[in-house]
């Protein structure tokens, strides 16, 4: 009886060619503008133009905010990606804010002054890598811990502010020894900040949130050293602000759960 199967066909024939493996070039192109952007801002503090190196590490904030939107929207995630994207936020968010605060005002503080430096690059290390080993998220509206653009926006921030006002970094090093501490431990904590992942860039809107989002356009560009600071100072207490409101209603106030392989983790987590 014939079972359909010609001996004469060489069973390695019809095995498909595996697909030959490549990088997508369009969202690691994103990633390595956002590099670039990191790597010109620790340039340009050490030529001493630090509104320069602001301004590189806000550039390489809104190309990270892009290049995973574009992967996504052009199907073409990839792991490669990924690995990519974090450490070109490591160099971006971590070294670049940490050095630029260093040579603008830390490096008078002596030991203090690299120790805090130092505790700013290790905290965004470990909140990149702690996001990375994170396989369940309960609520993707929200992320656990500062996120690391936001706090290097804190960092180079307010040096683009005192710059624009013609201050020197001695005056205020004790100032910016205090934020790079509270932007760096604030990162590892489990306080939850908003996302704004659940906002849609394809969904319709109402004609009065383009107005606002002009009129936003227009009153950053008044002055955007002074509005840019007060954003992310007020994005970067509002975290703390969910965690005591979260507590009063009895809500988890830890909104993402880590691997099981890391299990002395678990009871971080309530």
């Amino acid at each position: 009886m014939h079972d359909g199967h010609d001996p004469d066909i060489d069973v390695e024939e019809v095995v498909p060619r595996k697909r030959r493996k490549g990088i997508y070039i369009l969202p690691n192109l994103f990633t390595l503008a956002g590099l670039f952007g990191g790597f010109y801002a620790i340039v340009m503090a050490m030529n001493g133009r630090f509104d320069q190196a602001a301004i590189g590490v806000f550039s390489a904030m809104v190309l990270d905010s892009l290049d995973g939107r574009v992967a996504r929207m052009t199907n073409t995630q990839s792991a490669f990606g990924e690995q990519m994207d974090s450490l070109a936020d490591m160099v971006s968010f971590g070294a670049a804010p940490a050095l630029i605060a260093y040579v603008w005002a830390l490096t008078g503080l002596g030991r203090w002054g690299w120790i805090a430096a130092f505790v700013y690059c290790a905290c965004a290390a470990l909140r990149l890598a702690r996001f990375n080993v994170n396989t369940a998220v309960v609520d993707k509206r929200f992320f656990q811990g500062l996120p690391s653009p936001a706090a290097a926006a804190l960092v180079a921030g307010f040096i683009w502010l005192m710059d624009e006002a013609g201050v020197q970094g001695e005056d205020v090093r004790w100032y910016m020894f205090a934020l790079t501490l509270y932007a760096g431990l604030t990162m590892v904590t489990n306080v939850p900040f908003y996302s704004f992942k659940d906002l849609s860039i394809k969904r319709s809107v109402p004609f009065a949130v383009i107005v606002l989002i002009a009129l936003g356009i227009a009153v950053i560009n008044i002055d955007p050293p002074t509005v840019m600071f007060a954003l992310f100072i007020a994005y970067g207490l509002s975290g703390y602000v969910l965690y005591v409101w979260r507590k009063a209603k009895g809500l988890q106030t830890s909104v993402i759960s880590t691997s099981t392989d890391e299990p002395d983790e678990r009871g971080l987590h309530k």
